[in-house]
């Protein structure tokens, strides 16, 4: 059984929460860091920054940021610290079929459109930039199987798949994923896409899963840095991509460097090829070098000669429905007069977090930044055990709940995860994300009618909020949005018996 930390202990770990700039030689390491990697993302975000620079600090054996800066110049040893700082700092959350507006365009219109363009060369090149762990490649190469049914070995068919962070391509080359990165797929599609892992002897929860080999053979993976589209270095077989896909991954950039990024992705489709970006990237000035196409929920864009987009094709039999984005909806709030109570233990949980007295527990702020820093880092066990922790502590807060309850989804811990979100919204009923995880929780439990009437709160909700407007813990997504996803989520409920 776990002990509790003594205050010596947990000493350290009070004294390391500091002002970063209290380090002299942060300034000079940051400013290092973004001009190499172009992350303006962490212009304002310096807490965070240090966070994750304090690890690599740890894991160097560099006392501060000046030995650390000297230790990033050192030869091939600075080289691959500089290839693990990557990683730290890269935001890996991802996950199958994300953003279901997208792939539903993808499934419907943009794919079939392609394939049936390029018929007589039976040639398709997909470029998914920024890639992290592989989830969006992969999904891709799904879609494509199953629009191409028996047709697919006469066709060639090349998915590249890159990133800066050599760590993130490790684990996409290897192809096996947690239950997060599977959240949103309905088990019939898991057991069909995916071959379950057995648990390591001795662990607390179930094994993870491998893709299966048909899917594995289509991607390939390559680290590369976007910037390397504006310096010229990019190889030169960077070019003639029928689909480009680079999405949630201009928000690291600087405005001035996002508009060379997009010049340059445009410049890279050939007659007929997509670009799709995330949703909250979008900038009226991208029309100037692209024509943006107005698909159902989402946008996507074509060179600027080609405003028509292509006719919805069907050229098989719809494969199984697309995965639902991960945003649920729940019912009625609880009655209770107070956060709900902490889980019990179970057997075979996670060790019980630990507890600091009142006193001496973080910000509500610096708990979230941690436990966010912790789940984009893939360390899902970690992080939820540090979102427990404060919600036992006293910090209840909805943000925190909706984290306990989703990073609980990924362990295996429905019951714990649907009592999380009904706590986030007995503290804001108007949550509308709770809402909207809280439906697809619900759903995937079996439970349709309870399903329907969180979809149907978050859909509400979310239409009585500006359509532009981006969501409180959203992943960047807009009201309109989530709205036409909580329809969609509904839609496929269908009306089973609740």
């Amino acid at each position: 059984m776990a002990r509790d930390p003594s205050r010596e202990e947990l000493a350290p770990r009070r004294a390391e929460r500091r002002d970063p700039f209290a380090d002299p030689g942060y300034a000079d390491l940051k400013a290092e860091i973004i001009a190499r990697t172009g992350h303006q993302y962490y212009a304002d975000k310096d807490g965070l920054l240090f966070d994750r620079l304090r690890r690599r600090f740890r894991a160097s054996g560099a006392g501060d940021a000046t030995a650390y800066r000297a230790l990033l110049a050192q030869g091939q040893d600075g080289a691959r610290e500089w290839a693990a700082l990557e990683a730290e700092i890269t935001i890996g959350e991802t996950f199958f079929f994300r953003y279901a507006e997208q792939f539903e365009a993808l499934r419907e219109t943009i794919l079939p459109g392609l394939i049936a363009a390029r018929e007589p060369e039976r040639n398709l090149k997909v470029w998914s930039a920024g890639c992290s762990t592989g989830a969006e490649p992969y999904s891709v190469a799904i879609l494509l199987r199953e629009i191409l049914g028996e047709s697919l070995p006469a066709w060639h068919v090349a998915i590249m798949g890159t990133d800066i962070s050599a760590a993130a391509l490790a684990t996409a080359r290897d192809a096996q994923y947690g239950r997060w990165a599977l959240r949103t797929m309905p088990a019939e599609a898991r057991n069909l896409y995916f071959r379950r892992l057995p648990a390591e002897p001795g662990a607390a929860r179930e094994g993870g899963y491998a893709l299966r080999p048909e899917f594995r053979r289509m991607v390939r993976f390559e680290r590369q840095n976007l910037l390397s589209l504006l310096d010229g270095s990019a190889p030169p077989r960077f070019a003639e991509f029928d689909l480009i896909l680079c999405r949630n991954v201009l928000i690291y950039f600087s405005a001035e460097t996002v508009a060379g990024i997009v010049r340059a992705l445009g410049r890279r489709l050939r007659p007929g090829g997509w670009l799709l970006i995330g949703h909250a990237e979008p900038n009226p000035a991208f029309a100037d070098w692209l024509t943006p196409v107005h698909l159902p929920g989402t946008v996507a864009y074509r060179r600027l000669d080609e405003a028509v987009p292509a006719p919805t094709v069907r050229l098989a039999p719809p494969p199984a429905p697309a995965p639902p984005e991960p945003s649920p909806l729940p019912e009625p709030p609880p009655r209770a007069r107070a956060a709900p109570p902490p889980p019990e233990a179970e057997t075979g949980a996670p060790p019980p977090a630990e507890t600091l007295p009142p006193e001496e527990f973080p910000s509500l702020g610096e708990v979230l930044e941690r436990v966010r820093s912790l789940a984009d880092a893939g360390e899902t066990a970690e992080a939820w055990r540090g979102a427990r922790a404060a919600v036992q502590a006293g910090l209840t807060d909805p943000r925190l709940l909706l984290y306990e309850g989703l990073l609980g989804l990924s362990l295996g811990r429905e019951a714990e995860a649907e009592r999380s979100l009904r706590g986030a919204l007995y503290l804001d009923p108007g949550f509308v994300m709770a809402h909207y995880h809280l439906g697809l929780l619900l759903a995937a439990l079996g439970r349709p009618g309870p399903a329907r009437r969180a979809l149907d709160n978050a859909g509400r909700l979310s239409e009585a909020l500006p359509p532009t407007l981006v969501l409180p813990e959203a992943d960047g997504a807009t009201a309109g949005e989530i709205a036409e996803s909580a329809r969609l989520a509904r839609a496929r409920i269908g009306s089973r018996a609740g």
